[in-house]
C-alpha cells in the first residue's frame, strides 16, 4: 500500500507516479457537537475533520461524498442548514460535494468521504522521522480546550474569549501549510493534531521509532491569559486538549530554513518546538528540568484521562 494502514489517509496506486487518496471520517452529534454549535457549524466541521487529514499528508482534496443520518424530527430548514455548512466547508478548501446518501437515524450523523490525487513522492507519512530532525507545529495550542470550558460554563471569560470559542465552533484546517510543506520535500513525518498534541507526539514517535525532546510547549497567548484568570494549567490545556487541527511535523535539520520559508510564503507559520531523539521517550526540558509528557488524548470508546 502506498500509505500504510493506520495513517491519516488511505491510498491506492493509479500509476507509477500518482495515487488516489481517500479518507472518511464521521461526526456524531452526541460525541462531537457541543450544544452551542449550530447545524451549519457541525456540518462544516465534518468537512474540516477530513480536510485536516489531507493537509497532514500534503494532498489537495477535490471531491467528497456525504452520508447523512437524520433524526426523524428534523425539518427542511434543518437539512438546508446542514447542506449549507457542508458546501461552505468544501468550497473553503477547493473541493466539491458530488453525491452521497441519507437515512433516518436516532442521532445526527455526518459521514464524509474525501478524494484527491497526489504524487507518490510528495506524500508526508506518519513514519519517517529520524533522530536530529526538528519537531515543529503550524500554530499554537490550547484554544479549543479553553473554548470548550467556556461553552460548558463555570469559567470566567477573558477579553479574547471569542477566539477561544471560535476554535471550537469554526475550526480551520491547515491545508495551504500542508501543501507547502509537501512541495518542499523536507518533511520526514507528519500528522494532524485532532487527538491532542501529546497523543500525536507519541503516535509519531511510535511509528518512526524515535522520541522527542521539547524545549517549549506552543501555548496560545489567549490560553495563557484564560488559564491565569481561571487558575488552570495552560500547559495541560495545550498538551491534552485535542481538536486543534494543527499539523505536527518533523523536518530535516539542514532543510529547516527552506521549510519555514515555504510555509511563510503562503501566509502560515512553522514553529520549532524540539527535536527527534534516539531514545523513545517524549520529554519536555525547560530550565534544565525534565518532565515526561504522558500519552493522553482523545480516544473513542474510552474516557478521556
Amino acid at each position: 500500500m502506498p500509505v500504510p494502514f493506520g495513517d491519516d489517509v488511505s491510498a491506492i496506486s493509479l500509476n507509477q507516479k500518482q495515487v488516489a487518496v481517500l479518507k472518511t471520517d464521521m461526526l456524531v452529534a452526541k460525541t462531537d457537537v457541543p450544544q452551542e454549535m449550530t447545524l451549519f457549524q457541525a456540518a462544516r466541521k465534518a468537512l474540516i475533520m477530513n480536510v485536516s487529514d489531507f493537509a497532514s499528508k500534503g494532498v489537495q482534496p477535490t471531491a467528497a461524498l456525504v452520508a447523512l443520518g437524520l433524526p426523524a424530527g428534523f425539518t427542511q430548514k434543518n437539512i438546508e442548514e446542514i447542506a449549507d455548512g457542508l458546501n461552505a466547508g468544501a468550497q473553503e478548501y477547493g473541493a466539491y460535494i458530488i453525491g452521497g446518501d441519507t437515512s433516518e437515524a436516532s442521532d445526527l450523523i455526518v459521514s464524509v468521504s474525501l478524494f484527491g490525487i497526489a504524487e507518490k513522492w510528495a506524500l508526508m507519512l506518519r513514519s519517517g522521522a529520524k533522530p536530529g530532525d526538528i519537531l515543529a507545529v503550524t500554530g499554537f495550542f490550547g484554544k479549543s480546550a479553553a473554548g470548550l470550558r467556556l461553552l460548558f460554563g463555570g469559567c470566567l471569560a477573558s477579553n479574547n474569549s471569542k477566539a477561544l470559542v471560535d476554535a471550537v465552533l469554526l475550526p480551520k484546517a491547515k491545508l495551504i501549510e500542508g501543501l507547502a510543506l509537501s512541495g518542499c520535500g523536507l518533511v520526514t513525518a507528519s500528522m494532524d493534531s485532532s487527538d491532542g498534541l501529546a497523543w500525536t507526539l507519541h503516535e509519531l514517535g511510535r511509528l518512526s521509532n524515535v522520541g522527542f525532546v521539547l524545549d517549549k510547549i506552543p501555548v496560545a497567548p489567549e490560553v495563557k491569559r484564560f488559564a491565569e484568570l481561571n487558575s488552570l494549567d495552560a500547559a495541560e490545556l495545550a498538551l491534552y486538549g485535542g481538536e486543534e487541527y494543527e499539523l505536527i511535523v518533523t523536518v530535516k535539520s539542514e532543510g529547516w530554513a527552506a521549510a519555514a520559508a515555504a510555509v511563510q510564503a503562503v501566509g502560515g507559520k512553522l514553529l520549532p518546538i524540539g527535536k527527534a531523539t534516539k531514545e523513545t521517550q517524549i520529554l519536555l526540558k525547560i530550565d534544565d528540568k525534565w518532565k515526561t509528557i504522558e500519552a493522553r488524548g482523545w480516544e473513542h470508546f474510552k474516557s478521556q484521562v
